[in-house]
C-alpha cells in the first residue's frame, strides 16, 4: 500500500474513535447522537440530489439498513451510559466481525478458516479481559455493546446485499444517510417527546463537529478503498480500538492500564484476523 492509503486508513480510524469520544463526553448522549445524524444528513442532501435514484430492488434494503442503524445508535448511547469509551468501543468494534463470521457459519455450516478461528479466540479473550479485573466493564455495558455490534453486523450484511441491487453505490450511501436522518429524529421524539436545539450552545457545536467527523471518517475509508486493497485497509481501520483507549485517557480521564491497552490490542488483532479471513 502507498503511504497515502495507509494515512487515509489511519485517519479514518482516529476520526471514528474521536467521534465516539465526543458522543461519550456528551451531557445528553441520545440528543448528541441525533444532532450528529442531522449534520451528516444535511451534507448528504445535495449529494443525493445530484445522483440517480437507487434501483427499486434496493429500497427494502435501504429501509431495513436505516432502521437497524437507528437501533445501533440507540444501543450505543445506552452502552456509553453504563461503560467507558475504552471499554465499550473495543467490544462494539470487535464483536462485529465476530458476529458476521459466526452468522455465516450458522447459515452455511462451513467451518471458518484458521485465521477466522484465531480471530474469534482473540476477540473473545480481549472482551473477557475487559470484563474482568479491578477496573472491569460492567456486565450491562458488555451486553449493550454486544447488542450494538449485532445491529452493526445486521446493517453491514444488509448493505452488502442492497448495494449490489442499487446500481450506484454512492447513491445507495446517500439515501442511507437521508432515510436514517429522518428515522433518528423520529426515534428521539418517540423516546423524549420533543427536540430542542440551540445552535449557539457548546454542546450543539460539539455534536455537529462529531457528525462532520463521522462523515469524514466514512469518506476517508471510501477513498482508501478506491486506491488500495480492501483487506489491509480494513485491518488498519481496526486500530481505532487502540486509538479509542488512548483518546479516552487523554480527553475523558479514563484509566489506561497496561492490561486494558493489551486487551484493546488483542481485540484489534482478532478483528484484523477475522477481516482478513
Amino acid at each position: 500500500m502507498s503511504p497515502a492509503v495507509i494515512g487515509l486508513a489511519l485517519f479514518a480510524a482516529v476520526l471514528h474513535a474521536t467521534w465516539n469520544a465526543v458522543l461519550r463526553a456528551g451531557a445528553d448522549r441520545l440528543w448528541s447522537m441525533m444532532v450528529m445524524n442531522v449534520a451528516a444528513t444535511a451534507v448528504a442532501i445535495p449529494w443525493a440530489a445530484l445522483l440517480p435514484l437507487p434501483a427499486p430492488a434496493s429500497w427494502p434494503y435501504l429501509l431495513l439498513s436505516s432502521a437497524l442503524q437507528v437501533g445501533y445508535s440507540v444501543f450505543l448511547v445506552f452502552a456509553y451510559r453504563h461503560g467507558e469509551l475504552g471499554q465499550v468501543y473495543p467490544v462494539v468494534r470487535g464483536s462485529v466481525p465476530l458476529l458476521v463470521t459466526l452468522g455465516a457459519f450458522l447459515a452455511t455450516g462451513q467451518r471458518p478458516p484458521d485465521p477466522a478461528l484465531l480471530g474469534i479466540v482473540l476477540v473473545c479473550l480481549g472482551i473477557i479481559s475487559l470484563a474482568i479485573g479491578r477496573r472491569r466493564a460492567t456486565p450491562v455495558s458488555i451486553v449493550l455493546a454486544l447488542v450494538t455490534g449485532l445491529f452493526i453486523a445486521g446493517y453491514t450484511t444488509t448493505d452488502a446485499i442492497g448495494v449490489r441491487q442499487a446500481g450506484n453505490a454512492q447513491a445507495y450511501a446517500a439515501w442511507i444517510f437521508l432515510i436514517y436522518g429522518l428515522l433518528m429524529p423520529a426515534a428521539f421524539i418517540a423516546l423524549r417527546g420533543r427536540i430542542t436545539v440551540d445552535l449557539r450552545s457548546p454542546e450543539t457545536l460539539k455534536a455537529l463537529a462529531g457528525g462532520v467527523m463521522s462523515l469524514l471518517a466514512y469518506g476517508a475509508v471510501v477513498v482508501a478503498f478506491s486506491l488500495g486493497p480492501a483487506g489491509p485497509i480494513s485491518a488498519l481501520r481496526e486500530t481505532s480500538v487502540v486509538f479509542a483507549a488512548v483518546i479516552g485517557r487523554i480527553f475523558l480521564g479514563e484509566a489506561l492500564t497496561p492490561r486494558r491497552l493489551a486487551a484493546c490490542a488483542v481485540v484489534a488483532l482478532g478483528a484484523i484476523c477475522l477481516g482478513a479471513a
